[in-house]
């Protein structure tokens, strides 16, 4: 067809083929390296506000001071967990496991409603691959511009370009190493041996050994990562269905695809709405081409659709040829209105009602937990013995653990059996968030001793402390033992 006098070509083209350089431009497999073109739109906002916002709490949280200690501290060598004003011993796992259950319905309960959007947004190796290919782009330019540096023979220029960027990739490399080792030992002293060379082999070896999954992982393995080796893409056809929103290509809109004048009707051409200009498989960074339908290895960053709307825009088409929708949507031609009443189904309301009963459990344990523990540990090296003058002894072992900020005394006492004394001081003063043991012997007349003699008597400790004015009180079980 003859083309109007007037009529503008859209400058987004496809572009020839070089079989020595270009051959990335158009097709992205397994065995070609990926170079994704820079994109911006909403949904590369988000991507970016979640980076920030990801990334400031994962480098300044441990640096933030509670009561005068790390507001998250792994405590591995005293046996704790601080979290804000939360502090946990071993014996607390219980509320670590639930809040990894609650992390796991989470999931289930997005994916459910709209796929991948963990992936595409707040996923540590999307984060620091989107912080890794920045930094490309800063020392290595465009697309256009990477492709033909590394198809150029070494050069003073190449060899500083591609230095710059090992440099810095190494610099953010060695920063996080250095502060998820900080999550586990107190971040502060952890900077101070640093700088004096003198970390333990084990902080050497984690730092080290950290800082080296990112460097491989965000600038090498990227989206392998996704496509080989997390096993999320293989069970989301589990947590979606026909009306879970998802990237989606329209394909009755933008079939057949083709190029066209930018004021040609694309009917009279025969043509749908894709102009084939294959920005959106050049903006993924797992290199598929969304039109050929949702793909395992999509992890739904939103970047097709963004250079899509782009181009929409251009062509002065209506925006949305990829868009969020939902299989169902496509093909019924629901409206937005409907797709989002259907998102709101038994599976999703099952995933949130799940959710709901578990944060309650969760924030009542937390509510009515005491701020110690005790264990009662009996003496197995003598279960029992008589005294010189007939009486029965037990010894035992109280473990107090406090959980509080600051240091506590507590006063132990025992009942169960008639004539049963103390025969120690049960006093016990235990320091803030720390843990302490009380030795108690236990001691039985001689005269009440004879009605249990062969017998394990069940007995109940008590152990009181003051908390703002109120006295807590914590009750364990235990036996005392006499003998034959």
């Amino acid at each position: 067809m003859e083309k109007p006098a007037h009529s503008k070509i859209i400058p987004i083209q496809p572009v020839p083929l070089d079989t020595k350089t270009d051959e990335v431009f158009l097709v992205n497999d397994e065995q070609t390296k990926i170079y994704s073109r820079t994109v911006h739109g909403l949904f590369t906002r988000l991507r970016w506000l979640m980076v920030w916002v990801t990334q400031l709490v994962f480098y300044g949280l441990p640096w933030f001071q509670w009561n005068q200690r790390q507001t998250v501290l792994f405590d591995l060598t005293e046996n704790r967990f601080l979290i804000f004003g939360l502090v946990l011993h071993p014996q607390d796992l219980i509320y670590l496991a639930v809040l990894m259950v609650l992390a796991a319905l989470t999931l289930f309960f997005f994916t459910a409603v709209a796929g991948r959007l963990w992936c595409g947004y707040a996923c540590p190796q999307t984060v620091y691959t989107e912080v890794f290919m920045w930094i490309e782009r800063i020392t290595e330019g465009n697309r256009l511009t990477r492709i033909r540096l590394d198809a150029a023979r070494w050069s003073a220029e190449k060899l500083t370009r591609k230095g710059a960027k090992q440099v810095l990739w190494l610099g953010v490399s060695l920063f996080t190493g250095f502060t998820f080792v900080g999550y586990f030992t107190p971040i502060r002293d952890l900077a101070g041996e640093l700088l004096a060379l003198s970390l333990s082999p084990w902080e050497w070896f984690w730092v080290l050994f950290y800082s080296l999954a990112t460097y491989g992982n965000a600038g090498y393995l990227r989206e392998q990562i996704c496509k080989q080796m997390c096993p999320y893409a293989r069970i989301q056809s589990a947590l979606t269905d026909m009306d879970s929103m998802v990237i989606a290509y329209d394909t009755e809109r933008g079939e057949s695809r083709g190029s066209r004048p930018r004021n040609v009707d694309p009917q009279t051409l025969g043509l749908g709405d894709c102009i084939d200009c294959t920005l959106c498989v050049q903006v993924c960074p797992t290199g598929i081409d969304i039109r050929n339908g949702l793909q395992n290895e999509c992890i739904a960053c939103a970047a097709c659709i963004d250079v899509c709307d782009e181009v929409m825009e251009k062509m002065n088409y209506p925006k949305g040829l990829i868009r969020y929708s939902s299989g169902r949507g496509m093909a019924n031609k629901l409206t937005p209105k409907q797709m989002v009443q259907r998102v709101w189904r038994p599976r999703v309301w099952a995933y949130g009602l799940l959710f709901l009963v578990v944060m309650s459990f969760f924030v009542g344990g937390l509510a009515t937990r005491k701020g110690f523990a005790v264990d009662v540990i009996k003496d197995r090296g003598t279960m029992a013995r008589e005294t010189g003058n007939g009486n029965i002894e037990n010894v035992y072992r109280l473990q107090v653990m406090n959980t509080t900020e600051t240091p506590q005394t507590y006063h132990a006492s025992v009942q169960g059996l008639a004539g049963l004394t103390l025969a120690t001081h049960p006093v016990l003063t235990v320091p803030a968030a720390g843990i302490g043991s009380l030795t108690i012997r236990l001691t039985l007349p001689a005269e009440a001793a004879q009605a249990y003699r062969g017998k394990a008597s069940p007995i109940m400790f008590k152990v009181d402390t003051q908390d703002d004015g109120k006295v807590v009180s914590v009750e364990e079980k235990s036996t005392f033992v006499i003998p034959r």
